[in-house]
C-alpha cells in the first residue's frame, strides 16, 4: 500500500475508533500493553520479557541496578565480599513485609527475614521446580550449604570460585524473595498467586487479556521524599499485534508502548529516526541504547569440514563485505548502533572501540581476502551457496548483506524457519549459518563473553568455538576484582573474536518506547525492564 494511502488509513482508523471509555479519575492507573502473553508470575519461571516485566512488580531481588547498571541496594542495604572473593554477606532491611495474603495467619503480610532468602534460592536449585534460572547458581555456588543465614538480617553466599559478576546476577528476577507459606498453600498455582514484596499486588488476571495489579502501601522504597510508587494502580493489555497497540496508545487507552511493528517505520519517524512531528504533540518518543547484540553466526564444527568457511579470512571477508550504518539506515532509520567493535554491545560500562578494533565496510579488503582464500578462483555458477537460517521479521537484512555479498562475487541464500525452528538447529548443531541474537541477563560484559568460552555447550556456545588463550583469559577475568583490569581482560577476549570470526557482527539494538503524554520523567533502560515503581502520571489526564 502507497504511503499516502496507509497513512489515510491510520488516521481514519483513529477517527473511527474514538475513545468512550471513563476512567475513575480518583486513582491514577497506568496502562500499558505487553505484546506476548504471561505464562507465570512465579519468579521461578522469569525466562522472558512479559514475565519478567509482570515479575518486577510483584516481588524484589536483594540488589537492584541504578539508571547506569551499577549495583545498589533494595531488600539488601549493603553487602561486602570477602578477599577470597568467595564469600558475599548481604545485611537486609529490616522494614520490608510481604502483601497481604490468605497464605499468612489472619491473611496479615509477615516480616521478610534472611530464611525467606535462603528458601528462594535453594527453590531455584530445586529439581522438583524446575526453574529455567536455575543455571544463575549452577556451578557458581558450593554444592554444600551456599546460601547460610547469619541472623534474621545476614545472608551468606559460599561461591566455588571468585566471580565478580555475581553481584549483578543476584538483581535478576529469578532471584526475587518468596514467602515459603504461599508456596506451600498454592503449590503450582503459585503461578497465578503471587506474594511478594513488591511495590505493587495483583487483583485481576484473565490470561490473555488484562492483568491488574495495585499499589503496595506498605512499600518499603522511597524517592525523595515520596514513598514508591507513584502511581495508585497499574493495567496490561495484551494486544499482540505492534499496529493496534499504537492505535490504542494515540487513542489514549494505552499509557504506554514497547517496541513498533517494522511496518510502521517510515511511517513514524523520519530519516534521522526522530519522530514524525505529526505525532510530537500527541506522543513521547524515548531510545536508548538495548544490550541485545544481532549477529549471523557460524558453527565452526560443521565449518571446520567447509573449504573455505574453515578458513579466518574468508569469515572476515564476510564481514568487511556489507555496510552496517547504511543497513540500519535503510531497513530501521537509524535506530540501534552498528556493530563496528565487537560482540559487547554498546551501553555496556566496558565498551570501548578504542580498546577493540571490529569490521567497517571495506570492499577492497574483502575482495583482497576472498582470493587469498581461492574462492573467487571458481567460476561465479561454481562457488558454494552459503544457505542462512533466519526468521521473516529478518529477512530484510538478509537481503540486504546477501545483495552486497553478491557484488563481490559471494553466491549466498536465505531459508526461512520459525524462531524456534533456529534455536533448536542452533542448540543440536544442525545449522551451519544462521541468524542470532544475544540480550543480556546481566549487564556484565561477561555475559556476552561466555557465549565463546569453549567449556560451554550450546547454549550458550552456539559456533562452538574454542580458543585456549581464550580461555585463560576468561578465567582471569571472573576472578579479577580491579574493575579495570578487568576490563582489559575482556577487550583482550573480545579482539579475539573479531579476528577469528566466529560471528559477522550486525548491530546493537536500542530500546523504543511510547507513552502518552499524561507520563512524565520517564527514562528507558538498556535491559529493557519496565520499572513501573518510578512511572509517574499525571492526575488530570486520562
Amino acid at each position: 500500500m502507497p504511503r499516502s494511502r496507509y497513512y489515510l488509513l491510520f488516521i481514519g482508523l483513529i477517527c473511527l475508533s474514538a475513545c468512550n471509555e471513563h476512567y475513575d479519575t480518583s486513582k491514577v492507573v497506568f496502562r500499558y500493553n505487553q505484546p506476548f502473553t504471561v505464562t507465570s508470575l512465579d519468579p521461578a519461571f522469569a525466562r522472558n520479557q512479559s514475565n519478567i516485566w509482570a515479575v518486577d512488580h510483584l516481588y524484589n531481588t536483594l540488589i537492584q541496578l541504578d539508571d547506569s547498571l551499577k549495583p545498589k541496594p533494595c531488600l539488601a542495604k549493603s553487602w561486602e565480599i570477602d578477599k577470597s572473593g568467595t564469600l558475599i554477606t548481604l545485611h537486609l532491611r529490616t522494614d520490608v513485609m510481604f502483601h497481604d495474603d490468605a497464605c499468612f495467619e489472619g491473611k496479615v503480610g509477615r516480616k521478610m527475614v534472611a530464611s525467606d532468602v535462603i528458601f528462594s534460592f535453594y527453590r531455584i536449585l530445586d529439581p522438583t521446580v524446575n526453574s529455567p534460572g536455575s543455571w544463575v547458581f549452577k556451578g557458581r555456588v558450593q554444592e554444600k550449604n551456599p546460601f547460610m543465614r547469619v541472623d534474621d538480617s545476614t545472608v551468606q553466599i559460599q561461591l566455588k570460585a571468585p566471580f565478580m559478576p555475581f553481584i549483578q546476577i543476584l538483581s535478576m528476577q529469578y532471584c526475587s524473595v518468596v514467602p515459603h507459606e504461599a508456596i506451600e498453600k498454592y503449590g503450582a498455582d503459585f503461578r497465578a498467586h503471587p506474594v511478594g514484596t513488591g511495590p505493587f499486588s495483583l487483583v485481576k488476571w484473565i490470561e490473555g487479556q488484562t492483568m491488574i495489579l495495585t499499589r503496595n502501601s506498605h512499600y518499603f522504597e522511597i524517592q525523595g521524599s515520596t514513598r514508591l510508587p507513584y502511581v495508585d494502580g497499574v493495567r496490561i493489555e495484551f494486544i499482540g499485534d505492534k499496529k493496534s497497540a499504537f492505535l490504542e496508545l494515540l487513542q489514549g487507552k494505552l499509557d504506554f508502548v514497547s517496541g513498533f511493528d517494522p511496518g510502521m517505520s517510515y511511517e513514524l519517524f523520519t530519516q534521522q529516526g526522530r519522530l514524525r512531528e505529526r505525532y510530537q504533540d500527541r506522543i513521547n518518543y524515548f531510545t536508548t541504547p538495548y544490550l541485545n547484540t544481532e549477529y549471523l553466526g557460524f558453527n565452526l564444527d560443521l565449518a571446520a569440514k567447509d573449504p573455505y568457511l574453515s578458513k579466518k579470512a574468508f569469515r572476515q571477508a564476510l564481514n568487511y563485505g556489507f555496510d552496517r550504518i547504511a543497513m540500519l539506515q535503510t531497513i530501521r532509520r537509524g535506530i540501534g548502533t552498528p556493530a563496528l567493535a565487537s560482540f559487547v554491545p554498546y551501553g555496556l560500562p566496558s565498551f570501548d572501540t578504542a580498546a577493540v578494533h571490529g569490521y567497517r565496510y571495506d570492499p577492497a579488503l574483502a575482495k583482497q581476502l576472498l582470493r587469498s582464500t581461492g574462492y573467487l578462483d571458481l567460476p561465479f555458477d561454481r562457488r558454494p551457496v552459503l544457505q542462512l537460517f533466519t526468521s521473516k521479521d529478518y529477512s530484510d537484512f538478509g537481503l540486504f548483506i546477501l545483495r552486497q555479498w553478491e557484488a563481490l562475487g559471494i553466491r549466498a541464500s536465505i531459508e526461512l524457519a520459525e524462531p524456534a525452528t533456529t534455536r533448536e538447529m542452533m542448540r543440536n548443531g544442525t545449522a551451519l549459518f544462521f541468524r542470532g541474537s544475544w540480550m543480556a541477563d546481566y549487564p556484565e560484559a561477561e555475559n556476552y563473553l561466555t557465549v565463546f568460552y569453549g567449556k560451554n555447550d550450546a547454549p550458550p556456545n552456539y559456533t562452538r568455538f574454542k580458543n585456549n588463550t581464550y580461555d585463560k583469559l576468561y578465567d582471569q577475568a571472573l576472578a579479577e576484582k580491579n574493575e579495570q583490569q578487568r576490563f582489559k581482560l575482556y577487550h583482550e577476549m573480545e579482539q579475539i573474536i573479531v579476528d577469528e570470526a566466529p560471528v559477522i557482527f550486525l548491530f546493537y539494538d536500542a530500546v523504543s518506547v511510547f507513552t502518552s503524554k499524561s507520563i512524565y520523567d520517564y527514562q528507558p533502560n538498556a535491559l529493557n525492564v519496565l520499572k513501573v515503581k518510578y512511572i509517574k502520571k499525571k492526575r488530570d489526564l486520562k
